[in-house]
């Protein structure tokens, strides 16, 4: 960024704002936020729903904050174009108790993607936003769609963890959860050796054809 024969700036000063795209942030953003303490502590309380992402965010802007500390940071949020999802479209079939207690809910992913394709869509068809419903597809190594009606997410494929939905290149997207337990029934898989499995088989399977 600083090279003499490559790089774009001149000083660290030059960056006026930094934004992160940050994967999980819960119930509690909506949208777009100023980096605070108070932000760093949510994203630290939902590193249990997403411990392979969110830690990774959270370095990120510590890392920020000691280089440029008096420069501005924004979080950007794949949770929080979904975060307003009706009830019906983000509870799950469990003892409400247990949404109450562990937030166990549909969060959804792809967040930022979605919210532009679907702007997008507007904009190349010529219409307001408000007046369209629209399937929205992000496709890659993960992979997820969504429901888009007048802006706003109303349903989307991926749930508590990005995990699950459509099959991906190395998530096993929706599966009978009986499957699950039936596997580490008949392997004696840990809890965590299941997980692995599920994130990982059809990577292995493609590195023994």
């Amino acid at each position: 960024m600083l090279s003499k024969n490559h790089g774009v700036i001149d000083d660290k000063s030059d960056i006026e704002a930094v934004g992160h795209r940050v994967v999980h942030g819960g119930e509690t953003f909506s949208g777009s936020v100023y980096i605070t303490d108070e932000v760093i502590r949510v994203l630290q309380d939902n590193i249990e729903l997403a411990p392979l992402h969110n830690p990774p965010n959270i370095k990120g802007i510590q890392a920020c904050k000691r280089i440029m500390p008096n420069t501005p940071q924004v979080g950007v949020f794949d949770t929080a174009f979904h975060v307003k999802m009706p009830p019906k479209a983000f509870l799950y079939g469990i003892p409400y108790e247990l949404y109450k207690k562990y937030k166990i809910r549909r969060y959804g992913f792809h967040g930022t993607s979605h919210l532009y394709v679907s702007n997008k869509a507007a904009e190349i068809l010529g219409k307001p936003k408000e007046e369209l419903k629209i399937i929205t597809m992000h496709l890659g190594n993960g992979c997820s769609m969504a429901a888009v009606n007048k802006g706003r997410s109303v349903d989307t494929t991926m749930g508590f963890t990005p995990l699950e939905g459509l099959l991906m290149g190395t998530r096993s997207g929706d599966i009978d959860s009986s499957v699950i337990l039936f596997i580490m029934g008949k392997e004696g898989l840990s809890l965590s050796e299941a997980q692995t499995l599920l994130k990982q088989t059809l990577r292995s399977d493609r590195n023994q054809r």
